[in-house]
């Protein structure tokens, strides 16, 4: 296949979490076997929702490369802050050596509870994987994780910011004048909740990114992610009731929130990598997704691991030698 009440933080941290740690043999691309599915209700045009970020003007501007952190053989590594509309978000930035331009990736990692966040942390192993293979790499924060600045509407937007954040960091690259930096070749991997951001910067900005990885994803039906990590713990479920409506409720706003709404939106190549023993987002999830967007006519890939876990284990290599192969061909 080529295929009035605010938000908890909670809230939104178990609506669209994943797991941001860091499982057997016998991986194969697939193309997914049919998925039934009732389909989803004509979206409703509401303030939070995928069509209103859709003509919400987002910039990205003032990239600032801090002081040498780290080093090693192939790379260098330096701190990052940003600008995304208004709000400054930090990051690390891996930059190989040598004068470039090098094809360059944000990355968007999982959900991790922001009072134990530390800048870069999510994607260390890929973050190294990618730079020792000649990517330049933005592991972006977003909004309220370690230096970046708080956004006190964050969860009761339904985090929706985080998608902002991560096609601010496209831009900010493409404005930065940072030689290395090849401002034609920039794609996005990210993984769980960072997968379920790629879904949405893939219809909301189609073009901002030339290729994008999705490793684990949560769901692209919104619907799916709240069942999971909100329904029936009244902390979460309640106060989402009561501001947008359950989905049996209000599904026009439930499918305004939905990546998979809108996949006939998307316009560059996608790969998908889960696996069979993921505890924590199905595997039906991405299979219904590339479904979806191949039904869309959307350029998409979906490699299935047999007996993996959320966090990859034994074929993790694999999927990161198919994923620089992707960037390769596609940047």
């Amino acid at each position: 296949m080529r295929k009035s009440f605010i938000v908890p933080l909670a809230i939104a941290a178990l609506l669209i979490t994943g797991c941001s740690s860091q499982n057997t043999e016998a991986s194969v691309a697939v193309s997914s076997p049919p998925v039934s599915a009732t389909p989803s209700p004509k979206p409703n045009f509401n303030e939070i929702s995928l069509p209103a970020l859709m003509q919400t003007p987002i910039t990205g501007s003032d990239l600032v490369v801090g002081e040498l952190i780290g080093t090693t053989a192939n790379y260098k590594r330096y701190p990052v802050t940003y600008k995304a509309n208004d709000l400054t978000i930090s990051g690390i930035m891996n930059i190989p050596n040598g004068d470039g331009p090098f094809p360059t990736l944000v990355l968007g990692h999982g959900y991790i509870d922001v009072a134990i966040y530390t800048s870069g942390r999510g994607l260390k192993r890929e973050q190294d994987y990618l730079a020792n293979n000649g990517f330049i790499v933005l592991h972006t924060d977003y909004r309220n994780h370690a230096g970046s600045d708080d956004d006190p509407d964050n969860s009761i937007n339904l985090r929706l910011g985080y998608t902002i954040d991560v096609i601010a960091a496209a831009k900010a690259l493409r404005t930065s004048g940072i030689p290395q930096v090849d401002t034609t070749k920039i794609g996005y991997l990210g993984r769980s909740m960072g997968g379920g951001i790629g879904y949405n910067v893939a219809t909301v900005a189609p073009d901002e990114f030339d290729a994008l990885i999705l490793y684990a994803p949560v769901s692209a039906k919104y619907e799916d992610n709240f069942n999971k990590w909100g329904r029936g713990n009244p902390d979460i479920e309640i106060p989402i009731a009561q501001k947008y409506g359950l989905p049996e409720d209000s599904p026009e706003f439930w499918a305004g929130i939905s990546a998979e709404n809108y996949f006939d939106k998307i316009t560059r190549p996608i790969m998908i990598h889960h696996g069979t023993n993921d505890e924590s987002c199905k595997v039906a999830w991405s299979q219904r997704a590339a479904d979806q967007m191949n039904a869309a006519g959307v350029d998409v890939t979906l490699h299935i691991y047999e007996g993996e876990q959320h966090a990859f284990g034994p074929q993790w290599g694999l999927s990161m030698e198919r994923s620089v192969d992707f960037f390769n061909k596609n940047l």
